[in-house]
């Protein structure tokens, strides 16, 4: 079969387009899936560039966001027939991921996808859209008139998390660069901070008469989350999506914060049963509010499979608005 094999971690350079990769077969409680559109996410650069330190068994093939039908089930598989159609969050450590024509994963996390979503659609949920609900819905639990700020709102996360906010009722800040602020405000953010040219400490402080924000939702890094704490009005809520502030920026009863960190492919690696199965509650939820006309997929943009090395570097720089989708096999 056709894939995009990572001959070993260390550089996206390694990752090469092959057409003779066997197909994998499911295991015990997995289903094989036939893989039309498979969403890029950054964790896919970071696995190439050597991130996590994974030790597959051989050659790996990445790809977390999954779109497609189901080709074959694997034994104690009840929940899917074949000829589904699917998607899902992938397992990172695992060979058999979404840049190739078939794919594996364990039955219990992937999600039946309803009609009228399309498969490049789906493809462009799963990191982005889970994470987003994982955020706003799961960990803040936010009330409705509060305020949040979403850094990266042309981002993927940012870019859910803004709509998933916005029906939660809740005065919307977010971060971008110039050319994406038009882009950001039509997903629904009431007021967005070009960082690149402006104090994004000052403008929400001024925008919020100096009480700061109940909400944040960091995508970006440390040091912008250990700086997100000044911002934060009092018994705030920080969720920390990439990387944890600097702890020693803590002072005990400055701000009586929360943290909230957000880790979704450690559901599938921790061993939690009840954390894998919420990855298909979350699917099958974030499918129904796009269905439904609640979410708006982000804009992707298609690309074919040999095209994925490429892309992936495009997204390494981080100047990608929306999501890129891989075409794989056409769907029905």
């Amino acid at each position: 079969m056709k894939a995009i094999v990572l001959n070993k971690p260390g550089s996206l350079e390694e990752l090469k387009y092959v057409e003779d990769r066997p197909v994998p077969k499911p295991e015990i409680g997995e289903i094989r899936v036939k893989v039309h559109c498979v969403g890029l996410n950054p964790v896919d650069y970071k696995l190439a560039d050597g991130w996590g330190g994974v030790n597959w068994s051989e050659p790996p093939v990445l790809g977390l966001d999954v779109a497609g039908t189901v080709d074959a089930v694997g034994e104690g598989v009840n929940n899917f027939s074949v000829g589904d159609r699917v998607y899902y969050h992938g397992n990172l450590s695992k060979v058999h991921g979404g840049f190739a024509e078939y794919a594996c994963t364990t039955a219990h996390t992937a999600s039946h996808m309803p009609d009228g979503l399309k498969m490049e659609e789906a493809a462009a949920l799963p990191c982005a859209g889970f994470t987003a609900y994982q955020a706003v819905v799961n960990k803040l639990k936010p009330r409705e008139g509060n305020t949040i700020l979403i850094h990266a709102g042309a981002g993927g996360v940012g870019g859910y998390a803004i709509q998933l906010a916005k029906l939660r009722q809740l005065k919307v800040f977010s971060t971008c660069s110039a050319n994406h602020i038009d882009h950001v405000k039509a997903l629904g953010a009431d007021c967005v901070i070009d960082y690149t040219k402006e104090d994004v400490y000052g403008r929400i402080m001024k925008e919020t008469n100096g009480r700061g924000v109940d909400y944040i939702i960091n995508t970006v890094d440390r040091e912008t989350a250990t700086k997100d704490i000044d911002m934060l009005a009092f018994n705030g809520e920080l969720v920390a999506v990439v990387e944890h502030p600097d702890f020693n920026r803590l002072r005990f009863y400055e701000k009586a914060m929360s943290l909230h960190e957000v880790a979704l492919g450690g559901a599938h690696l921790n061993g939690d049963l009840r954390a894998q199965l919420q990855l298909a509650e979350i699917g099958c939820v974030f499918a129904r509010l796009v269905v439904e006309g609640k979410i708006k997929p982000l804009n992707s943009k298609l690309i074919e499979i040999a095209e994925i090395p490429d892309y992936l570097s495009e997204l390494k720089k981080r100047h990608v608005a929306g999501k890129i989708v891989a075409r794989i096999c056409d769907a029905k």
